[in-house]
């Protein structure tokens, strides 16, 4: 069950912001040079751990094309109207996409500006 307040409050964004963190940091990359999943993977050490964790994660893996983009060509985040509406579809528990997605969006974004400054700069 999600909790949205008091003592359990932000349950379940801190292992689902790592694992985008690791993701779009560009861990799947380092680790294409295993050939073997190791323990101390974080993909392994951060997946989700809950029904709605994993669906909110693979809803994730969906959104590649569904980007706010200013005039510019900066990302600005997912089309969250987009996401909604895709989550709606697969079934995705909406209150679990509320609650997790805007985090993990977060770190996407800041991970995708680190990964232009050093192609930058």
């Amino acid at each position: 069950r999600l909790r949205r307040q008091g003592a359990g409050a932000g349950s379940g964004k801190k292992r689902l912001c790592a694992l985008a963190d690791w993701t779009f940091g560009g861990g799947g990359e380092y680790c294409q040079a295993c050939a073997q999943t190791c323990e101390t993977c974080p993909q392994k050490l951060n997946a989700p751990q809950t029904l709605e964790g994993v669906q909110v994660w693979d809803l994730v893996g969906r959104l590649g094309g569904q980007m706010r983009i200013t005039a510019a060509g900066s990302i600005i985040g997912w089309d969250m109207g987009a996401a909604l509406a895709l989550a709606s579809a697969l079934g995705i528990n909406a209150l679990a996409v509320a609650e997790f997605l805007p985090a993990i969006e977060a770190v996407m974004v800041k991970k995708l500006f680190e990964q232009m400054d050093q192609d930058h700069g």
